[in-house]
């Protein structure tokens, strides 16, 4: 096979590599940016927009206060909030503070949240207030010393903030009653920050700045250790694909999905960010509402989603009347593109949605169709530049041109390993080359597509839910033998969870079984269907064959 098959098909203007050491760290990246847009829009929420200068100003002053708090460069701070203007001010204020970042998913129940601080070794947190509660339950168990609260009002005017605020925890009744003694608001932060300054440091390219969760196939969740490098690469290869469409300054990218997830992560807080693009953040995506409300009143050039919430927007009623001419980027990740919503989506936007590829333990993005439109429906697109892959079978051998096999990727957005985890580093990272696990193959041009996922796991709306985890909740119950979950199609999700059951006691209801879930998983992980069995399929070594379920 040569090599590199697919630059051939790269659209004009899209470079074989990138450079990256083209900056020594994300920071200085940061700070270039800054200084180029500085009076530019660079994040709104909710009506209320901050420019470049400001994000930039706030961000230091939040540093500084993360360095008189005695947090030291290497430090870890779990951030957990949603799409909030809170999130690019603290995000950039950790990097510039050398800490390392470790985003949580705000809807983790406490256990959840236990384990991930713990393994972390979290020594700060910044929490929407919404979610304190739940903090509240386990924080005596972990390392965090210094805990910052926000509310979803909190960065706007006076008068706005206390109307947010007060329909938020008053009427709808969002925020829990919570005691955590001598925790700081997010607001208090700013005005104590601009006192201090912030205590010089290194930052090389091999440092990790971000320490990302992703599940893991044994059902332990593992961080990803990504650094700069890692990073800058990653985000300057996604803009290497977008370069052409790209107007410097100019560009207006709608963010509906979470900014703790890496795939918004990088392409909105780093990519369109980089350019000098205005990223608009939604609060809750599912409010499909606020979506439209953006479109109406902005020229959205850019909407990175996942198929879910494409698809949800084209059956919206308001959807098609909108005015789509600026619009020129859409871009699915974290789940397959079902080839219906890309069809419709084309016909009714005039905008090619796009799919892409990639995983946590690459920071994230490996492959993306061209945005022109010449890219091939159903495929996950083409490596990025200075990326490299290959498909082998299971003895190691490399395999060619349409063979499926697992897909290895090479490039310098590939993780240094999992935090803590040698062993589980070496079983996935060999020579350089990742195993994603992924059944693919690839078209002698050199577009791939996914045959078959990991083998197990199930994907509910872009999210990585792996079944041991609901098993072992499922198990704890006092009359559950034992459990085994599959995916199954969803409309609304693309999977859903189903569980199968065998009771020690027929006692036992579905409706009890998924309360006891809600103790331990987040929503998206807990189970839509229970089936009770007398017994699950299982291998001669008493594995239980989920496969034979699933058939």
């Amino acid at each position: 096979m040569e090599e590199r098959p697919w630059l051939k098909t790269y659209p004009k203007g899209v470079p074989a590599n990138i450079d990256p050491d083209a900056y020594p760290n994300l920071n200085s990246l940061i700070e270039e940016t800054f200084e180029k847009y500085r009076k530019l829009p660079a994040f709104s929420c909710m009506g209320k927009t901050m420019t470049f200068e400001e994000i930039d100003h706030l961000s230091r002053r939040f540093a500084a206060y993360l360095h008189y708090r005695g947090l030291e460069p290497g430090d870890r701070i779990a951030l957990m909030m949603p799409n909030l203007l809170q999130y690019p001010i603290a995000v950039f204020g950790a990097l510039r503070a050398g800490l390392i970042i470790v985003n949580t998913n705000p809807l983790y129940t406490p256990h959840e949240m236990l384990y991930q601080f713990s393994d972390s070794g979290a020594k700060a947190i910044v929490i929407a207030e919404n979610f304190a509660a739940n903090l509240e339950k386990i924080l005596s168990d972990t390392n965090i010393k210094l805990v910052i609260t926000t509310s979803i009002g909190e960065m706007f005017g006076f008068i706005k903030k206390c109307i947010v605020n007060f329909t938020v925890r008053t009427l709808k009744r969002m925020v829990p009653k919570y005691q955590i003694p001598n925790a700081v608001k997010f607001s208090e932060t700013l005005g104590h920050g601009g006192k201090f300054t912030i205590k010089s440091f290194e930052s090389h390219p091999d440092d990790t700045i971000f320490i990302q969760y992703t599940g893991g196939t044994t059902g332990v969740s593992k961080g990803a250790m990504l650094t700069n490098r890692n990073l800058v690469a990653n985000m300057m290869q996604v803009r290497a694909f977008m370069t052409t469409y790209m107007n410097e300054g100019k560009e207006t990218a709608v963010c509906p999905l979470p900014l703790y997830h890496i795939f918004a992560c990088v392409v909105n807080a780093l990519a369109v960010f980089s350019y000098g693009g205005h990223n608009i953040l939604i609060i809750n995506a599912r409010d499909l509402d606020s979506v439209i409300k953006e479109f109406k009143k902005n020229d959205v050039t850019i909407i990175p989603a996942v198929n879910t919430l494409f698809n949800a927007l084209l059956h919206h009623k308001d959807f098609g009347s909108l005015d789509f001419s600026k619009l020129k980027i859409s871009l699915g990740g974290g789940m397959a593109v079902q080839q219906a919503v890309a069809e419709m989506w084309q016909n009714i936007t005039g905008c090619p949605l796009v799919e892409g590829y990639g995983l946590t333990e690459a920071s994230p993005v490996v492959s993306v169709n061209p945005f022109d439109g010449s890219g091939k429906l159903g495929s996950i697109g083409v490596p990025v530049p200075s990326t490299e892959i290959r498909i082998i079978d299971e003895d190691g051998k490399v395999l060619g041109i349409e063979q499926p096999g697992e897909l290895q990727v090479k490039g310098p957005q590939v993780m240094k390993g999992y935090y803590n985890r040698v062993e589980e580093t070496d079983a996935v990272i060999q020579g350089g080359w990742l195993s994603t696990g992924d059944v693919a193959q690839m078209d002698i041009e050199g577009y791939l597509r996914i045959v078959d996922r990991k083998k197990d796991m199930i994907l509910v709306s872009g999210f990585n839910v792996y079944p041991n985890e609901i098993e072992d909740v499922l198990v704890r119950h006092p009359k559950v033998v034992e459990a085994a979950a599959i995916g199954v199609p969803d409309v609304n999700t693309g999977e859903a969870v189903k569980a199968f059951v065998v009771r020690k006691d027929n006692s036992v209801s579905e409706k009890e079984l998924k309360e006891h879930c809600k103790l331990y998983l987040t929503n998206y992980k807990r189970p839509k269907y229970i089936e009770f069995r007398d017994n699950l399929p299982k291998s001669n070594v008493g594995k239980i064959l989920r496969r034979s379920l699933k058939e």
